[in-house]
């Protein structure tokens, strides 16, 4: 009951902050740091409650972070406001703070050297994402000079724009968790049990995994690559926790809606989530599809084992990989309904006819797989 509680009241607390000062703009107020507070003390609750029952009814997550001795409110206090984490993030469960508190990281040396690195590579995309603004400056999306761009053009660079924006909110994480790396907090152990090995890996409070964001070649990469300590925040808290509703689509569904909520009001935020998740499920449609009906025949093979041919089309998902980020991301950024739709109408609404024209596409071929008709992309096969 208690759970309930802490969850409707906190997040109470934010939507009405964000319903007294939200505009039309990007708001840095006092609801930004809050947000975060909001995810922190929320998972406290649920970690405060997965402290009480027999243990051999949690998982394994449920075990590390359940709470079985109450913090008093000074530990509690300097956990919610931890210096490095509290305005930006990263998520980390109080266990992790306390095993801080008690100074059992201490006998890992190279902290200060990784800290280092990581909060100069944040400075870095700092500096890249301030040049790029310079170039590609919001308000220029929704001018006529953008509209009259060629179609190609448009594409490529609200793919470069969308990059560009990301960096902002890499460089924070980067900084923050060159910070916490810094204090010696972020130490991941290598096998999942704090003080029992020696390793030393400070990527605990990452939260952007640089190669896969820059090297991936699809959305999905985006996803696992973006905020990946609220993105491990959400899947732990709201998406295992809807577990009874008996599917994942659902409770996948219900993780991007909080997400959402939580961003604020704004019809960007529901719009560019709703878009992550047909997106994320149009890729999975087009692996299966390459898998059983591509793959297994002479193009296929072809693909698989041509080196041209596959750089070929690594390329193209690359190229696909930056120019649909750029389209998914402009509601996010733009946030009011009058701007991102104006984006997505000067350059023909091209995305959703793609997405439009799969879902025909798969759709067919599902009615094709019905055993009451006979396939023909299906036989033949090994001819």
């Amino acid at each position: 009951m208690l759970v309930k509680v802490n969850f409707i009241f906190n997040m109470s607390y934010l939507l009405i902050g964000y319903y007294l000062t939200e505009s039309n703009e990007y708001d840095i107020l006092w609801t930004m740091p809050h947000c975060v507070l909001v995810l922190r003390l929320i998972g406290f609750g649920f970690d405060v409650a997965d402290g009480r029952p027999s243990e051999s009814d949690l998982s394994k997550d449920q075990k590390d972070n359940c709470i079985k001795e109450m913090p008093n409110i000074v530990q509690l206090m300097a956990y919610s406001y931890f210096p490095s984490s509290f305005i930006v993030g990263p998520q980390f469960p109080f266990n992790r703070y306390k095993h801080f508190i008690n100074n059992e990281f201490t006998k890992y040396k190279s902290y200060m050297e990784a800290g280092i690195k990581r909060g100069s590579v944040g400075v870095l995309y700092l500096i890249i994402r301030q040049i790029g603004a310079v170039y590609l400056p919001d308000d220029y999306f929704l001018s006529s000079e953008y509209s009259n761009k060629s179609f190609i053009t448009q594409i490529v660079q609200l793919g470069l724009w969308g990059k560009i924006s990301l960096y902002k909110y890499i460089s924070c994480w980067l900084l923050a968790e060159g910070s916490l790396t810094l204090l010696g907090l972020s130490h991941s152990p290598k096998n999942g049990q704090i003080g029992s090995d020696t390793k030393d890996d400070w990527t605990a409070c990452s939260n952007v995994k640089l190669v896969l964001l820059e090297t991936g070649t699809r959305m999905l990469h985006y996803v696992q690559s973006f905020n990946v300590n609220t993105n491990n925040w959400v899947a732990a808290y709201v998406y295992k926790r809807l577990k009874f509703l008996n599917s994942r689509t659902i409770s996948y569904a219900g993780a991007l809606l909080f997400l959402a909520v939580w961003h604020g009001f704004h019809s960007g935020y529901y719009m560019a989530f709703a878009l992550e998740y047909t997106i994320i499920t149009f890729e999975k449609q087009i692996e299966s599809f390459y898998n059983t009906v591509i793959k297994p025949n002479k193009i296929g093979r072809v693909i698989e084992n041509n080196l041209f041919v596959r750089g070929v089309l690594i390329a193209i998902m690359k190229f696909y990989n930056i120019v649909m980020m750029g389209w998914c991301l402009t509601p996010f950024i733009q946030l009011s309904y009058n701007k991102w739709m104006v984006i997505y109408s000067s350059s023909g609404y091209w995305g959703f006819y793609l997405l439009g024209i799969w879902t025909l596409i798969h759709l067919f071929y599902q009615f094709l797989l019905n055993p009451k008709h006979k396939n023909p992309l299906l036989k033949d096969k090994d001819q």
